[in-house]
């Protein structure tokens, strides 16, 4: 069983030696919602004025399918109003991310912490990290971690309470230097981005990677096939890690049954809403990720819209966790085109096209309206003793799988390894787009 399960018992005062109940789940994260809910109105000034404007919210919820009364919080919200979000005094803030707005080039959005809100993270990493490493491990992490309470840092905090050790090296800027250190530090596992991960399994030196014991792949959203393609090229046990800054870095990770993300449950609150009405979603249903902060106190985030598509679980895991379960993520809702006929295209759909070719590193994705059809001009990075010729026969035969309404248009294969760093990944337009 994941061992998110007693951690959140204990958390919530439940028995650690007993199957965690759903009811007294429920009610912990319904008791610590209305604690924050209370608040946010008495010392944000935005929420006081947003939550004033619900129609019909009340002011404490008898459950928590009242959640779905209250309004949506956005990016744009923290962009503008971020500091009048704040439920504390400036001076207790221990950490505050800047982070752009998709499609906007206006002021960046900011994430407020305390101490304790990263306190918090520190414990779900402390635990969430022996789902896939044991006790006394030493853990190579290609994350940022030069900044104090960077995920770097934070995960330099948590491992000496599991007896181990992280090596913090940074985002992958040249594979084959990072490949050397991680031979030198003789890590057992590693934690990074899925492109920047897999640039190190496709790299001529990869063999320095063979000793690794476990990978765990960290972000709002890792493909499948890039998880497959790892596990093949170092032959040893490869999860995932579901978060971003605003779940406070941390958010769910799977346990060995890889069937869906096992949330921090008694900090965070998911729901799933239709992206276009709004309207919250059952389990199984694909829609936008909505978010709510159980337990920070610097910048709660209550009904945040993430942008992001996926849906929750419908029942318990494999592994015998009935803690929520994030089922599928698959990236930016914004990225997603509708074809002729129905259903759409989105960034994901590619990933599982193209990541299973062995020479592949990562692509870009230009899109451009070609009628009601969609053409797709694809820059592929290659491995470099990659061959184009045969590399893009290869491609074309991937790309024949496209769903009606899309097609294939210029394809570009560029030898050698493309640095890429922790933004959301996309589409992007021609000035030829014409939207629908």
């Amino acid at each position: 069983m994941t061992p998110l399960d007693p951690w959140i018992a204990g958390t919530i005062g439940a028995p650690a030696d007993a199957p965690l109940a759903p009811a007294r789940l429920a009610a912990w994260q319904l008791a610590r919602l209305n604690e924050t809910l209370a608040l946010a109105r008495e010392q944000s000034p935005f929420y006081r004025q947003r939550l004033a404007a619900a129609p019909d919210g009340p002011d404490r919820l008898d459950s928590l399918d009242g959640l779905g009364f209250l309004p949506f919080t956005t990016a744009e919200d923290l962009r503008d109003h971020g500091l009048n979000m704040l439920c504390c005094s400036q001076g207790e803030i221990a950490r505050v991310v800047s982070l752009e707005t998709s499609g906007t080039s206006g002021p960046a959005k900011r994430l407020f912490f305390t101490a304790d809100d990263l306190e918090r993270t520190v414990d779900f990493f402390h635990h969430g990290l022996t789902t896939f490493m044991e006790p006394g491990r030493r853990l190579f992490v290609c994350l940022p971690g030069t900044t104090p309470a960077s995920v770097g840092d934070l995960l330099r905090q948590a491992l000496p309470r599991l007896g181990g050790e992280a090596l913090v090296h940074g985002l992958v800027r040249d594979p084959g230097e990072t490949l050397a250190a991680l031979a030198d530090s003789r890590a057992e596992a590693l934690v990074g981005l899925p492109a920047q991960v897999l640039a190190l399994a496709r790299h001529p030196a990869s063999r320095l990677g063979r000793g690794l014991e476990s990978v765990l792949l960290c972000s709002d959203y890792v493909p499948r096939a890039v998880r497959e393609a790892v596990a093949q090229a170092w032959g040893c046990r490869v999860l995932a890690h579901w978060g971003m800054t605003e779940t406070g870095l941390g958010g769910g990770v799977e346990c060995l049954a890889r069937s869906g993300y096992h949330l921090r449950a008694a900090d965070l609150l998911i729901e799933i809403v239709d992206p276009d009405t709004g309207r919250t979603l059952p389990a199984g249903a694909s829609g936008e990720i909505v978010l709510t902060t159980l337990t920070r106190r610097g910048l709660p985030l209550i009904r945040y819209r993430t942008g992001d598509r996926g849906q929750l679980a419908d029942g318990a895991c494999a592994c015998g966790s009935i803690v929520p379960r994030l089922a599928r993520v698959s990236g930016r809702i914004a990225g997603e085109f509708p074809l002729p006929g129905g259903g759409r295209l989105a960034l994901a759909d590619l990933d599982e096209l193209l990541f299973p070719l062995p020479w592949l590193l990562d692509f870009e994705a230009g899109v451009r309206r070609d009628g009601p059809g969609l053409i797709l001009d694809l820059t592929l990075h290659a491995t470099p003793d990659t061959i184009p010729g045969p590399a893009r026969g290869e491609a074309a035969a991937a790309l024949s799988a496209l769903p009606p309404g899309a097609s294939a248009g210029a394809l570009r294969i560029l030898p050698g390894a493309r640095p890429t760093g922790a933004a959301k990944r996309g589409f992007t337009t021609t000035a030829r787009e014409e939207r629908p």
